[in-house]
């Protein structure tokens, strides 16, 4: 006999089962509890009961939708006509379905992410419609004919769009240099019905003339404007020294054609400049420190979400540097939440407050110094932030010249009584901004923007002048050979001016502020020649940035010795992807509006330098960019893009690529091994009960367990 028997005088076993039976009891009756909870919440949730002509009526009218028109209306918020399954399945055979569901993604590994897709939903809102018995496609009409059949579906999307393109659009130029040291380049078209995607090219064999780049980019103007060449209005770039040498050249062959730097990567490149200086560089480090340590503990990171509503510390965004200020400002907005973590008992008693980097951390959030300092940088950076997230949506050009007034005058109040910050600031911006400062089509977007011209009419009649000065030249350049033409407009533009005719209708005036300016003047008049050049403008976009992809996809239809066919097939591929993903994202954006933000990506990503102490930059982590090639041959103005795919000095690029990231002070981590024991232990699951049954041999199968009606599972035993 044991000690434990002898002092007690119970057997262990004995004991052991009295302890596992008051632990399965709690364990019971919080089961119950939080069942009771679930079915008050469904039955508040629950739509009134139908009879049987009703639901007959109601079946009836979902069989004339389609699957995408039920999917469609789900995400509309519209309610449906009537959900069956609902109904009629409970809630085991709803876990049923999902475990094949997930079986699927499992076993393929599929992308999790993939879930979200638009495709996803009506995919099986189609077989669900069809019913038992439908066999998927084999592996070889998956390969060829399905796709033949995406092809032909997609050169009927392109006809629609090249109907808009004469309308006048933008053919936007993504170049980037792979690993590989490839230079490749996407070409996609912008117009009045969204992006079109048109092919990948390796453009190696040009990368270093700018005239053989100017020889490619032409070809594929020509491409799209071959029934009306002048419909190609600008040629938006996000490349280096070559391929602004590029425009510059194709400028000189065709008259009428403008050339844009892409606005959302001049914007990033101020954040990347803000989040460098010295004022801001060494907290932002720490500000990823505190995030980096809550996502490494699970009951810390569970009482941070409980604290915040369920929602996350960090934001995943399209860029690196948004991503940053995004985070930062959700730091600050929480501040109070994020204190009382580390100022709580839970915080004292828990094994991780003794460590090094949970001292740090504690330090640093407890400091008011920090929040000061984040203060200043989400207050530097939230304008800058607000116009990123406009010029990456459509219609873009007539809200950037404006909307960067407009963020220069917030960061100059907030900095009122920081003139030393003030300045640092703007210098970034000012020098930034140079190049876009130089491009006409802005300020005559802002002239025939209605909602702004008239107010800087009345604040400011000399910048109006220098405004409607500027949308002559325009007007000149773009109608060069039609002077009868340009007559015309010109004496249409006095009238809107001073708002005469029917500028002065109380209807056009009512609309300035209530409507964007591309629907002001369709809705004005749809046929005048003002009209018809004014949409050539208003409608342009100014980005190309938010079209980049997973580069690596097309990085491998260039890859040499690809046997003809495969290449072939993969090319289609791609193309019906991109072009897919590119159809999709304007449907959202049509349908949410304003609340609509291409800044932010749907997927929370785990592998975040924010979330991840160890991860790689996630932003362009895999591509090196034109720029590098400018370094290595040493042909670069000074400014070129880096290594992260962001323009930045060639010197300071130089450094970071010979001295990896950066990091001047190792943050020690020697928490991970640390038992995370913060706040109260979770409860027990339905598994971690009959693993203590088992190791005690309590119960040797489980199907020998007390059901529900059994006495050892009711509320008097």
């Amino acid at each position: 006999m044991s000690e434990h028997e002898a002092s007690s005088g119970t057997p262990v076993v004995t004991t052991c089962k009295k302890a596992a039976k008051r632990r399965r009891l709690d364990f019971v009756a919080q089961s119950r509890s939080h069942k009771r909870r679930w079915l008050d919440s469904v039955a508040q949730s629950q739509q009134p009961p139908l009879d049987r002509s009703q639901l007959r009526d109601r079946a009836m009218e979902m069989r004339y939708m389609t699957p995408e028109d039920i999917v469609d209306l789900r995400h509309n918020e519209k309610p449906l006509p009537i959900v069956m399954h609902k109904r009629t399945r409970n809630e085991e055979e709803y876990e049923k379905m999902d475990l094949y569901v997930a079986k699927f993604f499992y076993e393929c590994g599929v992308p999790l992410n993939a879930i979200t897709a638009r495709s996803f939903e009506v995919m099986v809102e189609a077989i669900g419609r069809f019913g038992p018995g439908y066999e998927p496609p084999s592996l070889d009409y998956l390969r060829k004919p399905l796709l033949d059949k995406a092809m032909k579906e997609m050169r009927g999307s392109r006809e629609e769009h090249e109907m808009g393109w004469l309308c006048g659009c933008t053919l936007l130029v993504d170049s980037w240099t792979d690993r590989r040291n490839r230079h490749l380049i996407n070409f996609l078209v912008n117009g009045c019905s969204g992006t079109f995607f048109l092919e990948s090219v390796d453009a190696s064999d040009y990368s270093h003339d700018a005239v053989m780049l100017a020889d490619l980019i032409e070809k594929r103007i020509k491409v799209v404007g071959r029934d009306w060449p002048e419909s190609v209005v600008q040629v938006v770039t996000n490349g280096g020294s070559n391929i602004k040498a590029a425009c510059r050249v194709l400028m000189g062959r065709i008259p009428t054609l403008f050339w844009t730097p892409c606005a959302s990567r001049c914007l990033d490149l101020m954040l990347e400049d803000i989040a460098n200086l010295g004022e801001f560089k060494k907290h932002i480090k720490l500000a990823k420190r505190v995030t980096t340590f809550i996502y490494r503990h699970g009951r810390l990171l569970k009482a941070m979400k409980g604290k915040l509503g369920g929602k996350d510390l960090v934001r995943p965004a399209a860029t690196r540097f948004s991503t940053a200020f995004l985070t930062l400002k959700r730091l600050y907005k929480h501040r109070d939440a994020i204190r009382s973590l580390f100022g709580c008992e839970d915080w004292t008693r828990s094994k991780l407050s003794s460590t090094e980097a949970g001292k740090t951390v504690c330090d640093t959030v407890l400091s008011t110094g920090f929040w000061d300092v984040l203060e200043d940088c989400v207050s530097s950076s939230q304008p800058l932030l607000v116009l990123l997230r406009r010029v990456n949506k459509k219609r873009a050009m007539p809200a950037v010249y404006a909307g960067m007034e407009l963020a220069k005058k917030k960061i100059h109040d907030s900095f009122a009584s920081k003139p030393v910050i003030l300045n640092k600031v703007l210098d970034i911006i000012e020098r930034r901004w140079a190049e876009q400062k130089e491009q006409k089509l802005y300020e005559a977007a802002l002239f025939l923007n209605p909602s702004k011209f008239y107010d800087i009419k009345r604040d400011d009649p000399a910048y109006a002048c220098r405004l409607r000065a500027i949308f002559n030249d325009v007007l000149v350049k773009m109608l060069v050979a039609d002077a009868n033409l340009v007559t015309s407009i010109s004496d249409l533009a006095d009238q809107y001016e001073n708002m005469q005719n029917r500028f002065g209708h109380e209807a056009a005036i009512t609309g300035q502020k209530t409507m964007d300016p591309g629907t002001w003047w369709f809705k004005l008049d749809g046929t005048c020649e003002l009209w018809r050049f004014a949409s050539r403008i208003v409608g342009l976009c100014c980005s190309v940035s938010i079209y980049e992809c997973d580069r690596s996809t097309f990085e491998s239809i260039h890859m040499k010795k690809k046997n003809p066919l495969e290449y072939k097939r993969l090319k289609d591929l791609i193309y019906v992807q991109y072009n897919w993903k590119l159809a999709r994202r304007f449907a959202k954006e049509r349908e949410l509006g304003s609340k609509f933000n291409p800044l932010i990506r749907e997927e929370f990503q785990w592998d975040n330098e924010w979330v991840d102490i160890g991860a790689e930059e996630v932003h362009g982590k895999n591509d090196l960019s034109w720029a590098h090639a400018d370094v290595a041959s040493k042909r670069t103005d000074g400014v070129v893009t880096g290594y992260d795919g962001l323009e930045t000095s060639a010197a300071r690029l130089t450094d970071e690529l010979d001295s990896g990231n950066g990091e001047d002070e190792p943050f020690v981590v020697d928490d991970e091994d640390i038992e995370d024991d913060y706040g109260p232990a979770p409860p027990l699951t339905y598994d971690d009960i009959f693993d203590e049954y088992d190791d005690y041999h309590f119960y040797p199968f489980r199907d020998d367990f007390p059901s529900d009606e059994d006495s050892a599972w009711s509320d008097d035993a």
